[in-house]
This record gives structure tokens, C-alpha cells and sequence, in this order.
């Protein structure tokens, strides 16, 4: 048998609700650790005394009981447990570990026995149920009867709210009166707060965040009055889970946070933290209603009959001593604010400072928060829903709720990304600073989106296809502000038909301008070099197989989408592999697409390139030359332009003969003539 026996869910009950944690027998001692609340109880194994195996309604349960009076009931073994228990119990700690069963008969009357911070209802010598006094709030008596009220737990679905006990009348020689005695032995034990004799301290008017509003704070030996102008409140310091010490931004201020549970009731809300608020510039004298023999005794050096300093450190310094509990401070965090150890953020609507802790979060002040590192599943970094300027911090439990801290300013990013890694945080979209260079950008290339991979890589190629066809052919816009043509006279036949020609192949320039065969023109090229595939291509090809058949009958739509999600998953050190995989196919399509060119092949050669623009640039140039020969008369649009076989007035003329001799009245009627802009059929 090991030197530990651990197990998990188990439940412990609290004030009517079950709580589950993690309880771990060792020889040292016995730990049981809320999944709740993180309260840990301690119980030392030499005060050990009795322990208890019961049959409870979760199963199989465990009561020990202490030699200082201590009594705590874990409920969710299993039957098979016993064996090892008892065991471990026998070898480590000298107890036996007796089973003992409850009783079932459903009988209302039997005998009432008061053990240590437990009242027992028992029949016949086996218990019933049991009581925990502390539970109980108020103890009211009547005539032969005693009233039990209890403090109610939010978190239970259904609360006892009283329980009544008939206490027969005792014989008359007896003085005592039975009710009262029994209603003594519950209010020895009961959670019920009185304030007796003086209070140790008293600090005036100290200014309260939640509750809201300005309270006198009397400190007791077993609890802390809040005394303001409209409610008052009793805090037992049993209640009291953590204290928090926390600087404000400006570096001249300070919270002191107290985390209760339950928490305190002012109607319908509930008070979780307690939040008080000083200025450090703030100083204070105190003096203790105590003295100095007394004050040494009972809190052994923490505290002194005259102390001196700021108002925050007073408040802390004195509940540090009677809670008994250690102050949490910000630990290494430093924000983009010089001396800063928080992050200014809101929640639900309401600003708020954000403080990075050693075991977790904490939130401040409306509604405060506390998130501890071991009951949070995943942090997330999100955009910011407003404006590009912020982001948004979101923290999820391991419970599926869900915290969203937004607006914190994007200088802030690097800061918290770098403490939250450091935590071991599990972060969903891990790779996204490290794309970023440790810079937060407010682009899109964070998510991966496959189709619009796909249509990077087409762009690109459309791109290089029009480059290719940028000088095929010369555009055959007509010039409405053509004039006559100075070819020949300006209205007679010969003029007309000399056109004839010019504006056939003018016809067909523009036939040419449509462009259609384009794409025709490109995929021709098959013996051009294949483009090379970025990484995530080259990886989903390498992966399509191993996604089918992890999900068989996926559709082709799914799988882009389900690699798309993988290859976020995927760390920087896969990428990486690919990325350089995908820089080799690009070097060697480079390389290959070079010899493909000086060899002759593809259209968009330098040599046909260039050979296109001279030719381009001889013929605009002549036809700036016959503009300044014909002045404004003599004006030719590019039809008449393009066309050198009507240049010389003897072909003209020849052109003319020939066409009389073959001419008919359709021909004549196709052929097209400018005069001043306008076109008309002949």
C-alpha cells in the first residue's frame, strides 16, 4: 500500500448544498480541497479519534471526528473502498474505521444527544439525521417546544428553512426546565452572532465599493460589524475565504478585497466580495480595546496594543490576524502602464481593473470577480467588437461559463499573452501572436479560410494571364470627332470609295476588342512550368486521405472546412515544415519558369513584348504625322489610320476603276463614311 490513498468527487455538504473536491488520506494528515471554492481543510492525523463507514444517499461515507470537538463528513465512496480505508486508517493513523448504519424506520420521536458541533436525532441507539449547529441562525423556545432556523445557501436547489422539537416536560422535583436547557446546548454551538462586551477595534467612516456606501467597521474577537447609515452587517470571519491587497492603476490608491462565503445579504443580492477603498495618503493611530499581556497571548506578535501607519495598512494588518488567513498581492505582472500591475478593461458594461495574480484573476469592482488557475479550461484572444483599437480577453471554467473581459487596450496584448503562456494556460488560438510578430493587428489572417487561399492563387494567375495579353492587338475605338477624310474630294464618289476597305478592317479591329478566346489563349500554354502551392495546400494534400477516413462520408465542402480547423490546431513547428516546403516548390518553379522563357516559350515573352510596343509607337507616331500634314481638314480617325494600303492617291485610283468595275448597289450600300462625327449608310 502506497504512503497516499486520493480520490476525486467527492462530496462535502454545506449548509444544504453538496460541494465536490479531491480528498487525499497521507500519513501526515487529511486534505480534502473544494472544486468550488478552493477551501482546503486540514485535519492533522494525530487528532484523529474516531472514524466512522456509513451508508448515505451518495453512495458510502466517511465521519471523522477530532479530539479538539471537530466533526467532518465526506459523502461519494464506493462500497469497494472500504477495504483499502480501513487498511491505510490501520496502519497510519492507529483508528478503526467501524461501520455503522443509519437508522430507517421513519420514527418521529426518540432521543436527542448533543456531540461536539452535531445535534443527533437517534432511535434505538442509530442515528436518524444529524444537525450541524453552526447551520443554525436563530433558537426560538415555547411552551415544551424549541424552534431551529437555519442560514439558507443560494446554490441549493431546496433549503430547510426550520426544524421544531417537542421536549417532553421533565419530572416536577427537578428544578431546571428541560426547553431551556436544550435550547442552551444549541446556542453553545449555533452560528448565531451576538455581540458581547467590547469590540478590539474600531475603524470610522471607512469608504465601502460593494456594498456601496460609507460603514463603521467594529472588529470582535469572532466577527466583523459593518454598521451604516441603512443596513447593517455581521460577517463571522469563519465565512471569510481570502484577502486581497490590490494598488489601483494611478499608484495612489488601494482595494482591499474580502472574499466571503456564503456571502452577505442585503434583500435579493448577494455580496460575494467585500470591497473597501483607501488613499494611500491616508495615515491612522490605533489603539486596541485589549491589553498588552492579552493582546501578546492571544495573537503571538501579529499585532500590538499601539500601532501607526497608513489607513489600509491597519485594516489589513489587524484582519490578517484575526481571520487568520494570508494576504494576496499582485504578483510579477506588469501591464503597458509604467508600475502598473492590472489591465483596465470592462465587464458586463461596467470599467474595471483586471489584475493578473500568481494563482489566478481577480476582477475589480463591479460585479468582482475571482478566477482561480485550476478551475479555468481555456483562455481565448479575441477582436475587439467596437473598434480595431482594443481586444477582448475571455475566460472559460471548467463548469462551461464563460467571463469576457473587453476593451483593453492592444498595447496590453503582448504583456498578457507572455504571463498567460507562462501559467500554462491552455490558449485556443495559441498561434496568433506568434503570426503576429508579438503584435496585435485587427486583419483577418488569423482564421484560416481555405476558399479564400483558393482565390489568392487564382488572382494571381488571372494576373499573370492579362500581363501576357496586355499588347496583343491595337484597340479599334472610332473617333466620333474624325473629320473628312483628305484622301479625296470631300463629297464626290471616289472619297466614298476609297473608304471601303479602311472600314472593313476597322470592323475587324473591332471584332478583335471583344477579347473572348482569352482564357483559351492561356490554358493553351501547356507546356508552362506548374505554379507552386503555399504550405497549407501542400499539407492538406498530404492530409485529405487521413481526413476521410477519420470521417467517412465527408463531403469535399466539409473536408476544406475541417482542414481549415486543423490548421489552426496546428503548432509552429509543423507550420514551419511546410512553410519550407513551400519556399523550395517556389524557388524550383522559378528557376524552371526562367529556362522556360529564354527557351522561346509563353506568350508573354520580353523579345514579343517589346517587339509589340515598337509597333505600337510606329503607328501612333504616323498618325500624329498625317494630322500636322492635313491640319484640321485633313484629320483622319484610326480606321483610315491603320490602313496603308489607300495611303498613295494612285492606288486610290486604282481602287476606284476596279470597284466600278465590279461595284453593285449592295456593295455600295455596306460601305461607311464619316462626315462631321456622324454616321450614315450610303
Amino acid at each position: 500500500m502506497g504512503d497516499t490513498l486520493e480520490f476525486n468527487e467527492i462530496y462535502h455538504e454545506s449548509k444544504g448544498s453538496w460541494n465536490d473536491g479531491r480528498l487525499r488520506f497521507s500519513k501526515q494528515n487529511v486534505v480534502y480541497k473544494s472544486s468550488k471554492t478552493g477551501k482546503v481543510d486540514n485535519i492533522p492525523a494525530a487528532e484523529l479519534s474516531v472514524a466512522t463507514w456509513r451508508r448515505v444517499c451518495l453512495g458510502h461515507g466517511i465521519k471523522l471526528a477530532t479530539s479538539s470537538g471537530h466533526v467532518y463528513k465526506y459523502d461519494g465512496f464506493r462500497d469497494t473502498d472500504y477495504e483499502r480505508i480501513s487498511e491505510f486508517f490501520k496502519a497510519n493513523y492507529k483508528v478503526e474505521l467501524t461501520e455503522k448504519d443509519m437508522c430507517v424506520k421513519g420514527w418521529n420521536w426518540g432521543t436527542a444527544k448533543f456531540s461536539g458541533p452535531l445535534l443527533s436525532f437517534d432511535v434505538n441507539d442509530s442515528s436518524v439525521f444529524e444537525i450541524p449547529l453552526a447551520s443554525v441562525s436563530q433558537c426560538a423556545t415555547g411552551k415544551n417546544e424549541v424552534t431551529l432556523e437555519f442560514h439558507q445557501n443560494d446554490d441549493s436547489e431546496v433549503s430547510l428553512m426550520e426544524v421544531r422539537f417537542y421536549v417532553p416536560p421533565g419530572p416536577a422535583d427537578e428544578g431546571a426546565d428541560p426547553v431551556e436547557a436544550f435550547a442552551q446546548n444549541v446556542r453553545s454551538k449555533a452560528d448565531v452572532i451576538q455581540a458581547t462586551g467590547d469590540a478590539v477595534c474600531v475603524f470610522k467612516e471607512l469608504q465601502c465599493l460593494t456594498p456601496r456606501g460609507r460603514y463603521d467597521i467594529l472588529i470582535y474577537p469572532a466577527f466583523l460589524h459593518l454598521h451604516g447609515k441603512t443596513f447593517d452587517y455581521k460577517i463571522p470571519y469563519t465565512t471569510v475565504l481570502r484577502l486581497f491587497l490590490l494598488p489601483s492603476k494611478d499608484q495612489r490608491q488601494m482595494f482591499f478585497v474580502i472574499s466571503l462565503d456564503p456571502p452577505i445579504k442585503q434583500g435579493q443580492t448577494r455580496y460575494h466580495f467585500l470591497i473597501l477603498h483607501f488613499s494611500k495618503e491616508e495615515e491612522l493611530k490605533l489603539t486596541l480595546n485589549m491589553s498588552e499581556e492579552e493582546v501578546e497571548k492571544r495573537y503571538e506578535g501579529k499585532l500590538s496594543k499601539n500601532m501607526s501607519g497608513s489607513l489600509y495598512e491597519m485594516v489589513s494588518r489587524v484582519m490578517k490576524a484575526l481571520v487568520n488567513r494570508k494576504i494576496t498581492v499582485p504578483g510579477n505582472f506588469q501591464g503597458n502602464t509604467p508600475g502598473a500591475q492590472c489591465i483596465t478593461c470592462s465587464y458586463k458594461a461596467q470599467s474595471g481593473l483586471l489584475y493578473p495574480l500568481e494563482r489566478g484573476f481577480i476582477y475589480v469592482h463591479k460585479p468582482p470577480v475571482h478566477l482561480r488557475f485550476e478551475e479555468i479550461s481555456s483562455v481565448n484572444f479575441a477582436r475587439g467588437t467596437t473598434t480595431t483599437r482594443s481586444f477582448d480577453f475571455e475566460v472559460e471554467t471548467k463548469q462551461g461559463n464563460q467571463f469576457t473581459f473587453s476593451s483593453i487596450e492592444r498595447e496590453e496584448y503582448g504583456k498578457l499573452f507572455d504571463f498567460v503562456n507562462a501559467k500554462k494556460l491552455h490558449i485556443k488560438n495559441r498561434g496568433f501572436k506568434e503570426a503576429k510578430n508579438n503584435e496585435y493587428s485587427d486583419s483577418d489572417d488569423d482564421q484560416h479560410d481555405a476558399y479564400l487561399e483558393r482565390m489568392k492563387a487564382e488572382g494571381k494567375i488571372r494576373e499573370e494571364g492579362d500581363g501576357s495579353n496586355d499588347s496583343d492587338e491595337e484597340t479599334g475605338e472610332y473617333d466620333s470627332n474624325a473629320s473628312e477624310s483628305d484622301s479625296g474630294s470631300g463629297g464626290d464618289g471616289s472619297g466614298d470609295e476609297g473608304k471601303k476597305k479602311p472600314a472593313k478592317k476597322a470592323k475587324v479591329v473591332k471584332e478583335k476588342r471583344e477579347r473572348k478566346p482569352r482564357k483559351g489563349k492561356k490554358q493553351k500554354d501547356t507546356n508552362a512550368p506548374k505554379r507552386p502551392m503555399s504550405s497549407y495546400m501542400l499539407w492538406l494534400n498530404s492530409s485529405r486521405e487521413r481526413i476521410k477516413s477519420e470521417n467517412p462520408g465527408i463531403s469535399i465542402t466539409e473536408i476544406s472546412k475541417k482542414a481549415g480547423e486543423m490548421w489552426k490546431q496546428i503548432g509552429k513547428e509543423d507550420k514551419e515544415e511546410w512553410d519550407g516546403k513551400a519556399e523550395e516548390a517556389k524557388k524550383t518553379y522559378e528557376k524552371a519558369m526562367k529556362e522556360y522563357r529564354e527557351s522561346g516559350g509563353g506568350s508573354s515573352t520580353p523579345a514579343k513584348k517589346e517587339s509589340k510596343k515598337e509597333d505600337k509607337k510606329r503607328k501612333s507616331g504616323g498618325g500624329e504625322k498625317e494630322k500636322e500634314q492635313g491640319g484640321n481638314d485633313s484629320f483622319k480617325s484610326r480606321e483610315f489610320i491603320s490602313s496603308e494600303e489607300s495611303s498613295s492617291d494612285g492606288e486610290r485610283k486604282k481602287a476606284k476603276k476596279a470597284k466600278k468595275a465590279k461595284g453593285t448597289p449592295q456593295s455600295r450600300d455596306k460601305v461607311l463614311h464619316c462626315h462631321h462625327g456622324n454616321n450614315r449608310m450610303d
